[in-house]
């Protein structure tokens, strides 16, 4: 396959993540599969995941809370090396989750945290990571940021910001010489569709599912039923995935109800990652099987 555009140049995806352990959850195998065809990857990461809980009792520790920014920061890099990728930091603080109980209004967030910035002020430095890395793909989340956290949803209105000024010279000028990215996907990990299909499996098998309660809660959503457009085959890459999620010792019990599910079976019933296509400059048919669907240099010479 050609990995490059039909000026010579290597193809390029930057996937924008909240939180450490985002990257990892989201699109891992899709990223370690382009790596290793010769795509230039680059995460970049939003916050330092400072108020993040520790998720995985054998690491709730009196070392580990002392410094969770540096332990999650280690655990990001040991992921990154697994994937292949490169990685940035945008900069900013963690917002934190809030909770409160039910019927009470929700706590306020932290002052000067992510979620809180000025788009001017997030806008401006993820443009120039953009128009530095020149991506030929971002690659971020939905509306919804795939699940409410306001880290998550900033993370999506930065993202579709930076995608729409970097190109134009008037936004941000300081910011670096323009680049216009062509496409940009939203990752949809864990749509009805997939979850009903990993569901059946196992109940087939006589296994223990860890998606019943989920179904059970499910609320359908018309608006949700055609969002799929793009299907990245990278079942192969599943092991690595796990592994770079393990390396989120904090956020990622290894004895989780997420590796309930044998990575065999996962590689059989559902063996890729799924995208909906946000943003195109370039023309490509739908469905897709290629996030460079359209950009490649074999793909503009053949349309």
């Amino acid at each position: 396959m050609d990995n490059t555009t039909p000026d010579g140049e290597r193809l390029r995806l930057m996937a924008v993540h909240a939180h450490p352990d985002d990257e990892s959850s989201k699109g891992a195998a899709t990223m370690a599969r382009y790596v290793r065809e010769g795509v230039d990857v680059l995460v970049v990461t939003c916050t330092g995941g400072e108020l993040g809980d520790i998720l995985n009792p054998a690491m709730d520790r009196a070392d580990v809370r002392a410094d969770l920014t540096g332990v999650r920061r280690q655990e990001l890099v040991q992921a990154i090396n697994i994937l292949g990728v490169r990685q940035v930091d945008l900069g900013f603080v963690d917002s934190g989750l809030p909770e409160a109980p039910e019927g009470e209004p929700l706590p306020p967030l932290p002052q000067g945290c992510f979620a809180l910035q000025d788009l001017e002020v997030v806008g401006r430095a993820l443009v120039e990571i953009v128009r530095r890395e020149r991506p030929h793909v971002i690659l971020t989340y939905d509306e919804t940021g795939g699940y409410p956290h306001p880290d998550h949803i900033m993370c999506h209105t930065v993202s579709v910001d930076a995608f729409e000024a970097a190109g134009d010279p008037d936004r941000y000028p300081d910011a670096g010489a323009p680049w216009t990215p062509l496409k940009l996907y939203y990752t949809h990990g864990w749509h009805k569709e997939k979850v009903v299909t990993m569901h059946a499996a196992l109940t087939e098998r006589g296994l223990e599912s860890p998606y019943t309660e989920w179904l059970d809660r499910w609320e359908d959503k018309p608006e949700d039923a055609d969002r799929i457009t793009t299907r990245v085959h990278c079942a192969e890459h599943y092991p690595l995935r796990d592994q770079a999620l393990i390396a989120h010792a904090t956020q990622v019990d290894p004895q989780g109800r997420w590796f309930m599910v044998p990575v065999e079976m996962q590689q059989e019933c559902w063996p890729t990652e799924d995208y909906e296509l946000a943003r195109s400059l370039v023309e490509s048919t739908l469905p897709e099987d290629d996030l460079f669907a359209g950009i490649r240099a074999n793909d503009r010479a053949s349309s």
